[in-house]
């Protein structure tokens, strides 16, 4: 990829047009959150490549390096939007399973496969440089990362059978993901309850402080009439008993990770799948925002697939991710579409501040690379959606195949171009937010 490379205050014009867009009508609500946010972001550049998807498509739109990789159908899957090196962890499927895999589904939408693949590139190369790996290493870990995707995806597209590339689950699963599992397991359900609830009068309810907002009688009706259409939009096989959805508690929530900034948050404590209280569930609605991606996707058809946001959101994880969060659905409030799921004892992200022998990184980023495989995989024919009616892994497979060399050397390529492109912007971000130089902060 060829980046123009402006001048420091050129590009710093840049970064504030493009702010503007993805994050002003958000800031301008909520400029303390949005403070919280930057500073976060400028604690370092993997930290500011995180929360700038918008700034990615923005320079990726017009880049034309992308070789044999993209046609009718490998520029329509669906996509991650936001696939990073730190997007990935555990989660407990609807049949009880502790898998790691791909998550946070926020900016997922349908378009080019090979922008997913050079957005974990780039973040790779930041990872490693954060971790003063010379660039000869990072080259070989982004050479390991697309054979492993390549090898996957081919294994797939020829036909695999579930037994022969099983997820990574506690019996399959080694190295740090075996780690993060095992975190995840001894996690439970209790301690999530007891860390946000308390009992009073012989039943739970959520604990005041800790960031809970008490809710006029006029907003928790509200919520309450959001949380009946959220009903609706749950699969059949999660509504086999009827009390796990009685609601017991409701309070606001201030979004407060790097991408959640600005946005109106609720939880809402429920009934669970028995009268026992450490059964009960905590669900949270969130206010879902608009992909980055989508913003360079002009293709009607995509466009007018989805009802909102909160529907968007759903439908890509339910596609990309088997065997989904059971409480996974949508609703509306205020107009606006919203993303609900269960704030869930089991999520644990892999934590990348222990991985540092270079042997254990490459172990890691193989991993990573069949998982992104996998997940491109799960989202096309047979997935129960129209938007993709093709087999994703045989048009990628297909694809990668017209120029096996090729596909390692763009990824390279681009991992280094952008994540040198990516530390120059972080430090002129700092320099912008420090100085004063954000509208509306």
């Amino acid at each position: 990829m060829s980046v123009p490379q402006p001048s420091a205050e050129q590009r710093g014009e840049q970064i504030l047009a493009v702010f503007g867009t993805a994050f002003g009508e958000l800031l301008a609500a909520d400029p303390a959150a949005f403070r919280v946010k930057f500073r976060k972001m400028a604690a370092s550049a993997f930290a500011f490549y995180r929360g700038t998807a918008c700034l990615f498509y923005e320079d990726l739109r017009d880049s034309t390096d992308s070789g044999p990789y993209l046609d009718e159908r490998t520029s329509r899957v669906w996509v991650h939007g936001d696939l990073h090196a730190e997007n990935f962890g555990t989660y407990m499927d609807a049949n009880g399973r502790l898998i790691f895999n791909v998550n946070d589904f926020d900016e997922a939408y349908v378009g080019p496969f090979t922008w997913d693949v050079q957005r974990f590139a780039a973040s790779l190369a930041l990872v490693g440089h954060a971790k003063a790996l010379s660039d000869d290493q990072i080259t070989e870990l982004v050479q390991i990362y697309a054979a492993a995707y390549r090898e996957r995806i081919h294994v797939l597209a020829t036909g695999a059978k579930d037994d022969d590339v099983p997820p990574f689950m506690l019996d399959t699963a080694d190295g740090a993901l075996l780690g993060a599992l095992r975190s995840a397991r001894a996690r439970t359900r209790f301690s999530l309850l007891d860390s946000m609830t308390e009992i009073r009068d012989y039943e739970r309810r959520f604990s005041s402080g800790g960031g809970s907002i008490e809710l006029d009688a006029a907003t928790r009706y509200k919520i309450l009439a959001a949380f009946d259409g959220y009903l609706e939009t749950l699969p059949d096989s999660s509504l086999g008993r009827p009390d796990s959805y009685r609601v017991k508690d409701v309070v606001g929530r201030r979004g407060i990770g790097i991408g959640s900034a600005g946005l109106p948050s609720y939880n809402i404590l429920l009934e669970g799948h028995s009268d026992a209280l450490e059964n009960d569930v905590i669900i949270y609605m969130k206010q879902a925002q608009t992909p980055a991606v989508s913003r360079h996707i002009a293709d009607p058809a995509v466009r007018g697939y989805f009802q909102h946001e909160g529907h968007r959101t759903v439908i890509s994880q339910r596609a990309l991710q088997a065997a989904a969060d059971p409480w996974l659905g949508w609703t509306e409030l205020d107009g606006a579409g919203q993303l609900v799921a269960e704030v869930s004892p089991y999520a644990v992200d892999l934590d990348w501040s222990d991985i540092d022998d270079p042997e254990e990184i490459a172990a890691v980023v193989a991993d990573l690379g069949r998982a992104t495989a996998t997940m491109h995989a799960a989202a096309d024919d047979e997935s129960g959606h129209s938007l993709v009616p093709f087999s994703t892994e045989r048009a990628i497979d297909a694809a990668i195949a017209a120029d096996e060399a090729g596909f390692a050397k763009l990824l390279v390529e681009f991992a280094h171009t952008y994540g040198a492109r990516a530390r120059a912007d972080h430090q002129i971000f700092v320099d912008l937010f420090r100085n004063g130089r954000i509208p509306g902060l």
